[in-house]
């Protein structure tokens, strides 16, 4: 894969900026199902449930080929990819390899922040080894998890966390992607605003109507402006224009909730489709859940549930706990309860989300949440 899109001189940074890399690893459960069984290595595998209610946790490269991709009904993904095989997610396993991958980040620098079992971010500004290039660190981290793992991770090198998430998925899978000092604006304004970290379909849709595609129309577009349109999230789009990311790497950072949700392309109101809505979203978010779980012992008491009604009102009705979230039963009953207690809904809902907040770490209860970024739907 090539190394970077842009001109590959030295990568020394200016006095005062960081060296920040975030390393992602490619289709990662998958990847693990693939390597440990060698009859689904070249094939179409997806992690997750069959059939029914189940949900896509992640697809290999080969499914991806066929449109098949993570929070997809398993049913659809079948539909598209007929000889899609599915594998039981092995928590224990995927949380054992991030562990052999953490130590290697952690060889190379104390600041390292997690994300989840497969992804991170590094500040590499001082070195533990050394090495000074930033460029030349990611390289070796990404030669030790393929000789230490036998899997294979993506890399982006840059000087704030924005432009490095950005650049790690820019090569992706096996690559490595460097926006180096005063590259970041022009790097940022060539891409679709698609791409931007907290926009999704709804919310890229919006943009376009507005007639913003790419990063150069919304860099047109003045704070004011985007704040009229967009509130507060019109501020993270006005910095992100311009490749602007003041968060430090929080080696420590916490969460105060894990959750998700679905917009859906038409609204919905009847009670059985709105049962089967939130079994699937059950299934996504216990499955981020469960990831979260192998990775710190994270524990939860009190469970969210959200509509967006057609006229985007937004309602929430939750239930704290006694005792934290035990197992995905317990989390699945608290959330068709919450539910029950609102059908009939009093009008069509355009989203439906589910959260799992009040959130303990090794019996401490979470602070804040680490980026303060929102999702524009």
């Amino acid at each position: 894969m090539p190394e970077t899109p842009i001109e590959d001189d030295d990568d020394e940074v200016a006095p005062g900026l960081r060296k920040i890399i975030h390393v992602d690893m490619d289709a990662f459960y998958a990847s693990v199902e693939q390597r440990d069984n060698p009859e689904l290595r070249g094939k179409p595998v997806a992690v997750g449930g069959a059939g029914g209610r189940g949900v896509v946790a992640a697809a290999s490269y080969e499914a991806r080929k066929f449109g098949v991709k993570s929070a997809m009904p398993s049913v659809t993904a079948q539909r598209q990819c007929p000889d899609l095989i599915f594998c039981k997610p092995r928590f224990d396993v995927y949380q054992q390899v991030s562990g052999q991958i953490r130590a290697i980040f952690r060889s190379f620098t104390p600041h390292v922040e997690p994300l989840s079992l497969d992804e991170a971010y590094l500040d590499v500004t001082d070195d533990i080894r050394g090495v000074g290039s930033a460029t030349r660190i990611a390289e070796l981290i990404r030669a030790e998890i393929r000789r230490e793992t036998g899997l294979t991770a993506s890399a982006g090198v840059s000087y704030n966390k924005f432009l490095a998430k950005l650049a790690s998925d820019q090569n992706k899978p096996d690559g490595l992607c460097v926006i180096r000092p005063g590259q970041g604006e022009r790097f940022v304004q060539s891409l679709p605003v698609r791409r931007f970290h907290g926009v999704g379909p709804r919310g890229a849709e919006k943009l376009a109507n507005l007639g913003i595609v790419s990063g150069a129309d919304l860099a047109a577009k003045d704070a004011e402006w985007l704040r009229s349109h967009f509130g507060s999230f019109g501020e993270y789009l006005f910095r992100a224009a311009r490749g602007i990311d003041l968060r430090p790497v929080r080696a420590n950072r916490v969460r105060k909730s894990i959750g998700g949700e679905r917009t859906f392309f038409e609204d919905i109101s009847d009670p059985d489709e709105l049962r089967e809505t939130l079994e699937r979203i059950i299934d996504i978010v216990w499955n981020r859940i469960a990831d979260k779980q192998a990775a710190g012992s994270v524990r939860g008491r009190t469970v969210v549930l959200k509509l967006k009604y057609t006229d985007f009102q937004l309602a929430t009705r939750s239930r704290t706990l006694a005792q934290p979230v035990a197992d995905r039963e317990m989390f699945a009953a608290t959330a068709r309860a919450l539910l029950e207690d609102e059908l009939p809904l009093p009008r069509p809902i355009r989203l439906m989300g589910l959260t799992l907040a009040n959130l303990e770490n090794d019996g401490v209860k979470e602070a804040k949440r680490e980026d303060g970024q929102l999702s524009l739907l």
